[in-house]
C-alpha cells in the first residue's frame, strides 16, 4: 500500500499548508556548555526564551537561592540515555560546585534552570 497515493496511483494533493500554529515545534533539550539561548515567537506574539547550552544554576537551599556551575549530569529518570548525553531536563539530578542537586523547571520551556539541593 503506497502511502499519499490513490487505488489508481494518483497522488493525493494538500488543499493547503499547515499554518504556523499547527506545526510542531522540534524538541529542544539543554545541554551542559557554554551559555547559549534563543527567543521562539509564541501565539499571541509572546516571546520564550529557550536554553540550548548553558553551565550555570540556581540552587535553592534552606531558603536561599546560591548560583553554582553545572559539572555533569548524573541520573534522568526519564531516560538514561539522556544523560549520557549530558542534556538537562526536568527531574534530572545533576553534580554542582555546591553537590548533587535535582532539577525542578523545564529548562526548554524556560530562560534558567533552577534546582533544590538534596541530602547525602
Amino acid at each position: 500500500m503506497n502511502k499519499g497515493r490513490k487505488i489508481s496511483g494518483g497522488k493525493y494533493h494538500k488543499r493547503r499548508k499547515k499554518k504556523l500554529y499547527e506545526r510542531r515545534n522540534e524538541e529542544k533539550t539543554a545541554i551542559v556548555g557554554e551559555p547559549k539561548s534563543k527567543k521562539i515567537r509564541g501565539r499571541g506574539g509572546n516571546i520564550k526564551t529557550i536554553i540550548l547550552k548553558t553551565n550555570t544554576v540556581n540552587i535553592a537551599t534552606e531558603g536561599k537561592t546560591k548560583k553554582a556551575t553545572i559539572k555533569n549530569v548524573l541520573e534522568t529518570p526519564q531516560n538514561r540515555f539522556l544523560a549520557r548525553q549530558n542534556r538537562l531536563t526536568k527531574g534530572a539530578i545533576i553534580e554542582t560546585s555546591l553537590g548533587k542537586a535535582k532539577i525542578t523547571n523545564r529548562p526548554s520551556q524556560e530562560g534558567h534552570i533552577n534546582a533544590i539541593l538534596l541530602k547525602e
